[in-house]
């Protein structure tokens, strides 16, 4: 029995060995619970963080590795069709938002979204959007905007307004006339300079909208948001109809 115990050694030690914890690991995700971005804030709520060599997309025939958002109001969204559609009701303020569980670094984020007619003067705003906190926040932000705004932009009846913006460090905002009733693809490209800083362009529909050099780096990890929300920013009154948008899909690709 003892000769076998011992031609037997070998084996389990390969056996033991095959099923440690690391190897037991999923490759793809990883779980952070300590993480802080450059300016010493922690990453909330556990989240997952991306690998490095992520490619994923969302394409809405469920809600699965998303969650509610919602800051005021009632979760107004449901599956439609292999949509997200999400809406906000006239003579409110609520703030319709789905985020991803995981969170994500430098890469490629892309929005496929039907932008609708939407109420004239309504302040109500469509978002794609990457957000860790109040200062490390990159925005698609598409509604009817105030009648200053049009004015400025020399907008026709038929043009939203769109805007693209760093919230801080540095804020930064850009603004660019839309049609609506169209589908559109927005994407938010973040790459890193030489000291690991974010560098990030906006793009509509594959042209290049706006670009900014930020003053924090891959430190700073961003859920993905989908919202619509009503905002006093983009409009000149409070909504008048329910306004809605249809998110088809949402893709990352890492750098």
């Amino acid at each position: 029995m003892k000769k076998i115990f011992k031609k037997l050694l070998p084996f389990m030690g390969l056996l033991l060995f095959s099923c440690s914890p690391e190897n037991l690991t999923d490759g793809n995700e990883t779980i952070t619970n300590s993480d802080s971005n450059d300016s010493g804030i922690s990453n909330a709520n556990n989240s997952r963080v991306s690998n490095t060599n992520t490619s994923k997309i969302w394409n809405f025939d469920t809600l699965t590795e998303w969650e509610d958002a919602t800051q005021v109001g009632n979760p107004n969204y449901w599956i439609e069709s292999g949509n997200l559609h999400i809406f906000t009701n006239p003579n409110t303020w609520e703030r319709s938002k789905v985020k991803t569980i995981s969170s994500f670094t430098a890469g490629t984020y892309t929005w496929k979204v039907f932008i609708p007619e939407m109420g004239v003067g309504d302040m109500a705003s469509i978002g794609a959007f990457l957000y860790n906190n109040d200062t490390h926040e990159l925005d698609f932000e598409i509604g009817y905007g105030n009648q200053a705004i049009r004015n400025q932009l020399e907008a026709d009846p038929d043009d939203l307004i769109a805007y693209m913006t760093s919230q801080a460090n540095p804020f930064q905002s850009f603004k660019k006339k839309i049609k609506r009733g169209q589908w559109y693809t927005l994407s938010l490209e973040l790459t890193l300079n030489s000291s690991r800083k974010y560098h990030v362009n906006w793009k509509i529909n594959g042209e290049l909208t706006g670009a900014t050099q930020l003053t924090y780096g891959d430190k700073t990890k961003f859920k993905i948001f989908c919202s619509i929300e009503n905002l006093t920013f983009i409009g000149d009154h409070i909504p008048n109809i329910q306004n809605y948008a249809l998110f088809d899909s949402v893709e990352f690709k890492s750098n």
